[in-house]
């Protein structure tokens, strides 16, 4: 199995002395619990990741403070269907969303590769943003993939230096569906048509999990989430 290239010469900060006591005690909390305690402990310094894959996490994240910042990585390279829905939650939620985009000479994966191309469309955009926040959300999954096993519903990003704050890690694929049907949630419609993972356009097929993402090569991670950054 391959992923994105590992940095290993970036510094490694240590986890400060709060986050195990945090950490086991909203281990198995309710999503909402969740965001509400990381909302209080970071306030402004707290920004939500969404891959426009479906708004479970931005409803949530909303229902808690509707003025949170949620950020989009706009690669270049998404489905319209992607930045349709992205367009959609922002008119439902007026949400206070920040689009970030990659450098105008970013790698492009027919030239450069697809790990060189998701580190500088999606990595190093969000690395840059994030050098100026305290924590971020994520709506990463234990069953989405064996990569994603064994994470943590509160853990330390070690490679940026924050928290890191995973509310619906424990969620499973019925409890994603229960919550959208309960809260008439928008998702991407490519969802309907296979894709139960969605990432950009010229990397992504129908599968299901992340087995969609780089079909062929194995590669389950851009990066954003590789264990040398955090953890």
């Amino acid at each position: 199995m391959s992923v994105a290239p590992l940095s290993f010469d970036a510094p490694v900060a240590a986890p400060p002395a709060w986050l195990p006591a945090a950490a086991a005690r909203l281990a198995g909390a309710p999503a909402g619990d969740v965001l509400a305690w990381a909302l209080s402990a970071f306030g402004a310094g707290l920004t939500v990741a969404c891959s426009m894959q479906d708004g479970v996490l931005v409803d949530l994240a909303v229902r808690a403070d509707p003025a949170v910042e949620v950020v989009f990585l706009d690669t270049g390279f998404h489905f319209p269907e992607t930045l349709e829905t992205a367009r959609r939650l922002q008119a439902r939620y007026r949400l206070n969303l920040v689009t970030l985009h990659p450098d105008p000479d970013a790698a492009v994966f027919r030239r450069d590769g697809t790990g060189a191309c998701c580190e500088a469309r999606k990595v190093a955009p969000l690395d840059r943003h994030l050098a100026g926040r305290a924590a971020w959300v994520t709506g990463l999954r234990r069953t989405e993939s064996p990569s994603r096993a064994g994470a943590a519903t509160v853990e330390w990003d070690a490679g940026r230096g924050m928290a890191k704050i995973n509310p619906i890690v424990a969620w499973s694929d019925d409890d994603v569906e229960r919550y959208i049907l309960e809260h008439d949630v928008i998702v991407n419609p490519l969802r309907d048509k296979g894709f139960a993972s969605i990432g950009c356009a010229p990397c992504t097929l129908p599968g299901s999990g992340r087995s969609g993402r780089w079909a062929g090569t194995g590669r389950l991670e851009c990066g954003l989430h590789l264990v040398s950054r955090g953890r």
